[in-house]
């Protein structure tokens, strides 16, 4: 049968900063009896006391056939209205004398109140226990899903969704009436046990019932708090992620629905008694409350890495949004340590974000890695790198608040700081100039107009800038020159290409696209000329005897093909800048050629004219720059591609 949980029942009910309950009190009445009217003489009251102590002696503590509160709970209402008449007889009778008779009477209601005590105490553990499931506030998620097979099923019948909706609907209504009961009598039980001065053994059945739900919640939940001395920092990385993603997946339900309900219920039973429902909640729930926020806390313990800060940020995100809620549920003074300890996850998880941020730029940096990368294609560096920067990207606005308090200043652009010491001065001075434009940015406007999230793309874009200054000592390590230039434009457009197709474009912007774009492709235009400039030279002239053609034409083609042959394994990794490159060596090779070879042609041999045809020539040029990298044939190098929602691999 479809349930609704205890949450559900109380549409209207809030509680403010110090948790007075606003719900109307439902179920028996404990005044509601003749009996509570004022009786002018100690005999009448006698008369009312002894007609109230045969109604407690009809239910017996040890009596567990049947209870008070069945049915329309008349005999409820009966029960706790004689109870108050007693305790009120003792209170008067108290007040007039120490008379034999006086004692006597005394002693006789201590014995009957007891007695109506003990009866209530079974009561309230009966009712607690059997409508744990009405009043445990963690199954509301489980009942929601039985509704909603139930209205999935109902589409594909009109006949029988009016059918199933109806008898949804009727158990649903079913399920909160009985809940509502269960409340309102709990608070009859608690309103009267405190009122006549048993409040400590209503409390301590209460607690005892709740906090075991409380903890079996949070174990059902998948979270086991940890040893206060436990040596987080020595826990396998593999088993810490499993318990962060755990205690992730738990976090919501934990705090809106398992705390939050339980305050709702005590609220509700305790109301009218702010101090007693302070202490009850504070030992139902506070401890078990502060050991599961402390857990982010213990996380950032643990040994600090860059592969770890996007679990950091998600728990970070995670008790960031719960806050407000945690504030709300956790409002009392005496659970100040709850809201502590998260605003002390909150600092604790920020501080190692930043501090692991400074790893990164710090590893990146330090980088010393003496391998060329084959081809001038894209070393391991830059892949890990973009993609972590691009993933950063993600979190923007979560380290925006992290960084709030802290405005990023560009630090200044050293060359030593960027360079090895054996980088050649010129050289330095060369790729130095171009570092100020590599930096700026200008993201778009939607995203300009938060100031904190600007700073954020100041801080990425400075790690770009790190890296390209890291690649721009790589490209150094090159023999050939114009291999140096093809790293260059692979790497670039590699980032530009990132950029382009995850949330760092709108934060960045398009102009800082178009900028590095450009760059790329004058990377690329600086090979074109120093790799293919001297083939170009060797086309032959057109005025010269039919000899000197024939050794002209062998010189170019040989020159082609040992160019070719040295550039055998180069790659261009960008489809589409690789399609510009071939192009434009085919300009600068081809075309003069070609007049040149239909001029000569005749001169030729048969095997040499087939051999030294422009297409040929056209042919093996077409076979440059595919390489063997692994990025791909795809391509997102023109500046006019649409963005993607998601982000996806760059092709180079």
């Amino acid at each position: 049968m479809p349930r609704k949980g205890m949450m559900s029942l109380l549409p209207s009910y809030s509680f403010g900063r110090h948790g007075h309950s606003h719900h109307h009190r439902g179920g028996p009445s404990p005044v509601a009896s003749p009996w509570s009217l004022p009786l002018a003489s100690s005999d009448a009251l006698m008369a009312e006391y002894m007609a109230a102590e045969a109604v407690v002696a009809r239910w017996r503590p040890d009596d567990k056939i049947a209870s008070l509160f069945d049915g329309d709970r008349a005999e409820a209402r009966e029960f706790l209205a004689a109870v108050r008449v007693v305790h009120r007889t003792m209170l008067h009778f108290a007040s007039v004398g120490s008379s034999p008779e006086v004692k006597s009477v005394l002693v006789s209601g201590q014995t009957v109140l007891q007695s109506a005590m003990g009866r209530l105490e079974e009561e309230l553990y009966r009712i607690l226990a059997a409508n744990r499931d009405l009043l445990d506030p963690e199954s509301v998620s489980a009942r929601s899903s039985t509704q909603s097979i139930v209205s999935d099923e109902a589409e594909e019948e009109e006949e029988e969704e009016e059918e199933e909706v109806r008898a949804a609907g009727d158990s649903i209504r079913e399920v909160e009436h009985e809940a509502a009961e269960a409340m309102a009598d709990l608070h009859a039980i608690a309103d009267t046990m405190i009122s006549v001065g048993y409040g400590k053994e209503c409390v301590r059945v209460y607690k005892e019932l709740r906090k075991s739900i409380v903890d079996e919640g949070l174990y059902r939940l998948g979270f086991e708090p940890l040893a206060p001395n436990s040596h987080i920092h020595k826990l396998d990385w593999p088993l810490l992620e499993i318990k962060i993603r755990s205690w992730l997946a738990a976090s919501h339900v934990a705090v809106t629905t398992l705390f939050a309900g339980e305050r709702i219920l005590l609220d509700h039973v305790f109301s009218g008694f702010d101090t007693i429902r302070e202490a009850v909640f504070v030992d139902v729930a506070g401890e078990a409350a502060r050991e599961f926020l402390r857990f982010p806390d213990l996380v950032t313990k643990s040994k600090r890495s860059t592969e770890k800060i996007f679990l950091i940020l998600e728990l970070y995100e995670a008790v960031s949004k719960l806050l407000p809620e945690i504030n709300t549920v956790f409002s009392f003074v005496s659970t100040a340590a709850v809201r502590d300890q998260a605003l002390t996850s909150l600092t604790k998880l920020a501080e190692v974000v930043r501090a692991t941020l400074a790893d990164f730029e710090a590893a990146v940096q330090k980088e010393h890695s003496k391998v060329i990368t084959p081809g001038g294609g894209i070393p391991p560096l830059t892949r890990r790198a973009m993609n972590y920067i691009a993933e950063l990207s993600d979190h923007d606005f979560t380290l925006a608040e992290i960084y709030e308090e802290l405005p990023f200043q560009t630090p200044s652009l050293h060359p030593d700081f960027f360079f090895d010491a054996s980088d050649s001065s010129a050289a330095v001075e060369t790729r130095t100039s171009s570092f100020g434009s590599s930096f700026s940015f200008s993201s778009s406007s939607s995203a300009s107009s938060d100031s904190n999230r600007s700073g954020i793309a100041g801080r990425l874009a400075w790690l770009i800038l790190v890296l390209l200054c890291k690649l721009e000592g790589k490209a150094a390590a090159y023999r050939d020159a114009g291999q140096s230039y093809l790293f260059l434009a692979n790497n670039l457009q590699f980032i530009v290409n990132t950029v382009r197709h995850c949330r760092l474009r709108g934060l960045l912007g398009e102009e800082w696209l178009a900028r590095h774009a450009a760059k790329a492709r004058q990377h690329a235009a600086r090979f074109e000329r120093i790799a293919w400039g001297q083939v170009a030279a060797e086309e032959p002239a057109a005025e010269v005897s039919a000899e000197e053609a024939r050794e002209r034409m062998r010189a170019f083609v040989a020159a082609v093909e040992a160019a070719c042959a040295a550039q055998a394994g180069w790659v261009v990794t960008d489809a589409g800048m690789r399609e510009e490159v071939r192009e434009a060596v085919r300009v600068m090779v081809l075309p003069a050629y070609r007049g040149f070879y239909q001029h000569w042609s005749a001169a030729l041999e048969e095997g040499e004219a087939v051999r030294f045809s422009p297409e040929v020539v056209r042919q093996r040029l077409a076979e440059l720059f595919s390489g063997s990298d692994e990025t791909g044939s795809g391509s997102s190098y023109h500046l006019g591609s649409e963005s993607r929602s998601s982000r996806s691999k760059p092709s180079g």
